[in-house]
């Protein structure tokens, strides 16, 4: 089982700790990768337009200044560093141990960074989205495809994938359909009809990674995961027309 999670918007800074050694990163492939990317984005917040280039506002000043001390920050697992809606539903602080120990070997997060981290990695906070217009040539979910493609192909051989990314770090990694589910959310209105809800996604995203790490288990197909899920959540498996499994959680008007 591989669950891919998105990074979070939202960070909280380490207080304490040594800083990001880049050669200590899952995908060691990519070290050289990050390393170029990391002095790009060092460069960029330096420059006068760079909240226009990271695509952010003025509150975020202060996080794009962080951006160029980023080699020297103390750095913290990443489940501990991403916040935010899908990362609070995960509430990593609370599970067990031996949950914790999956969430380091089955979950591997997506950054427009990093490319991709395991969840036990030590990283800093830090400003970048995939959206961001900092690649070193065309958009970051492009220029991290032809890193990304072999190193994650490799990892997720024979595995089913659980992702729970949003479009942008798809696009970065496009996972093989036929190995795929992929996770969304669906409010159902009184009259029964029902609308793919974006935000409450992230919650249920969030939930549903916290239930197959807890529960010890490793689906082997599309079947078995709904199966497994529909313990604690009202899920309906479907597919796409590229064949790849869709798992929505159903989610009551009033919620």
């Amino acid at each position: 089982m591989l669950i891919l999670l998105p990074p979070s918007e939202t960070k909280t800074q380490p207080a304490d700790g040594d800083p990001v050694d880049l050669g200590a990163l899952s995908f060691p492939e990519l070290t050289e990768a990050r390393e170029s990317l990391l002095a790009r984005l060092e460069e960029v917040s330096a420059r006068e337009d760079a909240r226009q280039l990271l695509k952010v506002g003025p509150s975020l000043a202060a996080e794009v200044e962080r951006n160029r001390h980023l080699r020297e920050l103390p750095a913290g697992p990443a489940l501990q560093v991403y916040t935010g809606v899908l990362y609070d539903a995960l509430d990593a602080a609370s599970l067990t141990p031996a949950a914790r120990e999956r969430a380091g070997r089955d979950v591997v997060i997506a950054s427009a960074l990093w490319g991709a981290i395991a969840a036990t990695d030590r990283i800093p906070a830090y400003r970048l989205s995939i959206g961001a217009k900092i690649a070193p040539k065309g958009s970051l979910a492009a220029w991290w495809k032809g890193e990304l493609s072999p190193v994650l192909e490799s990892r997720a051989a024979d595995e089913l994938i659980i992702d729970c990314r949003s479009g942008g770090y798809q696009a970065a990694w496009p996972a093989p359909a036929e190995q795929t589910v992929l996770i969304r959310a669906e409010r159902e209105s009184p009259d029964g009809t029902r609308k793919v809800v974006s935000h409450m996604a992230k919650h249920y995203r969030g939930l549903i990674t916290r239930s197959l790490l807890l529960s010890g288990q490793d689906p082997v197909d599309a079947e078995a995961l709904a199966d497994l899920l529909a313990r604690e959540h009202r899920v309906e498996l479907s597919r796409d027309t590229r064949g790849t499994a869709q798992l929505s959680v159903i989610v009551p008007a009033d919620r």
